[in-house]
């Protein structure tokens, strides 16, 4: 498809080849790996698409085809929209015009309260959000694969719920990992942060165990307090040295 939703206006400029309904599943398994010829029929019994037929009745189906039966497999995998939402595309495509823009289908995550230098602020260690995410919408969102995400879980570095859910810190963990991974860091070599992180916690817990043990409900609420004030200036000065090492080598 020649637009940017793929259009199916151009079919004159298309090429005349046409496929049987084998070669189209070849075409698609790549991407769509569940796809049948079953489902392709019925995508055409519902006029999504309109492949030539033969004398002896056999589909034959042009470029153009499998370009639109694309267009609706992602519409349907990636943005979960109903055949007749996808119709009502493919039509307007078919006029000249451009599909409605597709609204977000993946919920929207809180912010983090990052300090004016891009640390985060003890009001980031006090948030408490509701977010959970499905694994698959942790997939989805953090854009990393199973492997990856098993790989994390594997050494630690993040865990689901006892519900099977994801919070915020897993989301960042999860897109920090991926990122790291386009320089070459792995799971395995990111044991190493947890460690450093595990060691860090300790120190905080041992400042603030006297005052969590006390009945005072007040006294309670400092000692939190405390623990996210602590647990800022711990990532500052972590960053910091890390910093400054790097500026040393």
């Amino acid at each position: 498809m020649s637009s940017p939703a793929g259009s199916a206006a151009g079919a004159s400029s298309a090429p005349r080849a046409r496929m049987n309904i084998g070669q189209v599943l070849d075409q698609l398994r790549p991407d769509f790996p569940g796809i049948t010829i079953p489902k392709i029929r019925f995508l055409e019994d519902k006029g999504l698409i309109k492949p030539e037929r033969t004398p002896a009745g056999y589909r034959k189906f042009s470029v153009d085809d499998v370009d639109r039966l694309r267009y609706v497999l992602r519409m349907q995998r990636d943005h979960y929209l109903p055949l007749r939402v996808i119709g009502e595309h493919l039509d307007a495509i078919d006029r000249g015009l451009e599909p409605p823009p597709i609204e977000p289908v993946v919920p929207t995550v809180p912010q983090v309260t990052l300090a004016a230098d891009g640390l985060p602020s003890p009001e980031s260690f006090r948030r408490r959000d509701n977010l959970r995410l499905s694994r698959r919408e942790l997939l989805k969102i953090a854009e990393i694969s199973e492997e990856l995400l098993g790989e994390l879980e594997q050494f630690g570095l993040l865990t689901a719920s006892r519900t099977g859910h994801y919070d915020t810190d897993a989301l960042v963990i999860a897109q920090t990992a991926r990122e790291l991974a386009d320089f070459g860091f792995e799971p395995r070599h990111l044991r190493a942060f947890k460690t450093a992180a595990d060691r860090e916690v300790g120190l905080v817990e041992q400042v603030v165990a006297p005052h969590k043990r006390g009945r005072d409900t007040a006294a309670r609420a400092r000692a939190e307090e405390t623990v996210s004030e602590i647990a800022a200036l711990s990532v500052r000065l972590h960053a910091t040295l890390v910093k400054a090492g790097l500026r040393g080598a």
